[in-house]
């Protein structure tokens, strides 16, 4: 068995892999590489990032955005989101854009990753486990000037909302996670 032959043994279809975890499985990692994106075996993501396409009857199915996030920061605690998600809270924005958001606590700016350009926001504050319509309210509010919607009609259904939610939830979200704008916002609207 050939050492290229070794390190394909270590790879899982829908995974992803930085340089330096492939490393330990070759002597001679970059050759390995190369040999591995043109055979197909594996897709340049971006800078020292790999994935291992998951092979379906209709080609190669994408990664997950969560798992190339994931291996980018080396970290799992980020939250990966677009403003296409404002839309489920029915105050009428009509988002419909390609924007990934990604709120973590080490990276900001914009880096492709897999011909996709991702929005790293850099926080300070804790970030939930999943989006609910309470952070999804507090993030409108402190995202609105850049939606490119009319922010004073959505300003006005965001307190025709706030009748009929829950206020204790509501405040609780805006304590954990709203930045200056939707501090200053909530405490006038609550």
């Amino acid at each position: 068995m050939t050492k290229l032959q070794a390190l394909k043994k270590h790879l899982r279809s829908g995974q992803v892999y930085r340089r330096a975890d492939l490393a330990k499985w070759s002597s001679s990692v970059d050759r390995h590489l190369s040999e591995l994106v043109k055979e197909g075996v594996l897709t340049k993501v971006s800078t020292g990032l790999y994935s291992c396409p998951k092979k379906t009857v209709f080609g190669d199915a994408p990664t997950s955005d969560t798992k190339l996030v994931k291996a980018f920061l080396k970290d799992d605690n980020f939250l990966v989101t677009t403003p296409n998600v404002y839309n489920a809270l029915g105050l009428g924005t009509t988002q419909l854009r390609k924007d990934t958001v990604v709120y973590n606590f080490k990276r900001h700016g914009d880096f492709e990753l897999n011909g996709r350009t991702f929005k790293f926001k850099r926080c300070y504050r804790r970030l939930p486990k999943e989006l609910t319509s309470e952070f999804l309210m507090v993030d409108l509010v402190d995202n609105l000037k850049s939606l490119g919607e009319d922010t004073e009609v959505i300003t006005r259904r965001i307190k025709n909302k706030l009748l009929n939610m829950d206020g204790s939830a509501l405040s609780k979200a805006v304590r954990q996670y709203g930045g200056v704008k939707a501090k200053s916002f909530f405490a006038q609207a609550l």
